[in-house]
């Protein structure tokens, strides 16, 4: 497994931006049981982690999308990690609300883009993939060629992996579910038993607990 993701899975439950619990789940908004709650956000408030989420995103992007000419972060949770990356790598940015304004300009990308730019996206999280890739669409719709997408992390539900896929959109991540589940459990953070709770839970979340 990558090092980086083990090692930044390590860095977000070291400041408990990740919380594993199988035995008490959470609830999410969507109202799906979850034995795991993630806030990257938090990341932002420990300059240390802060900095290197926005190197190593960089890297990504100079690896695997060189030709980039833009960055777009996706509002709310990337817009501070999207401008940290822009401007570390010089290249203009802008970022994408869920919707466009209901007012003044009415806008739903919110910056200057050149119509036509390799835009590479940043984001924050992935769960199902459906908000971010309404933000790709946006983009497109924008004018910008969207060449890929960067994130913290990712759960790697297949139903997203299908939706990236059929949107023609590659994405690259910091880190996963993966890397989280194996590097808590060599840390004793959790049972080596709950393992099969938790990939049993990224089957089939939607129903997982009910």
């Amino acid at each position: 497994m990558d090092a980086i993701k083990k090692l930044f899975a390590k860095k977000l439950m070291d400041i408990k931006a990740i919380k594993l619990q199988p035995s008490e789940p959470f609830t999410w908004a969507s109202g799906w049981k979850s034995p795991i709650y993630t806030d990257n956000r938090k990341t932002l408030g420990f300059p240390e982690v802060r900095s290197f989420v926005k190197l190593e995103l960089c890297h990504l992007i100079q690896q695997y999308f060189p030709e980039a000419e833009a960055v777009a972060g996706v509002a709310t949770g990337a817009i501070a990690q999207g401008a940290l990356v822009a401007d570390e790598l010089g290249l203009p940015y802008a970022y994408v609300r869920p919707k466009p304004k209901d007012h003044g300009m009415g806008n739903q990308v919110e910056g200057e883009l050149t119509k036509g730019a390799k835009v590479i996206v940043v984001e924050d999280l992935i769960s199902t993939g459906g908000s971010s890739l309404k933000a790709v669409e946006a983009l497109r719709q924008y004018g910008v060629e969207v060449i890929g997408m960067v994130a913290s992390f990712t759960y790697g539900f297949p139903v997203a992996e299908q939706a990236f896929k059929e949107a023609g959109v590659q994405l690259i991540t910091l880190s996963d579910y993966n890397a989280v589940i194996e590097q808590a459990a060599e840390t004793g953070y959790i049972a080596e038993a709950d393992k099969a709770v938790l990939a049993e839970w990224r089957k089939d979340p939607s129903v997982w607990g009910v």
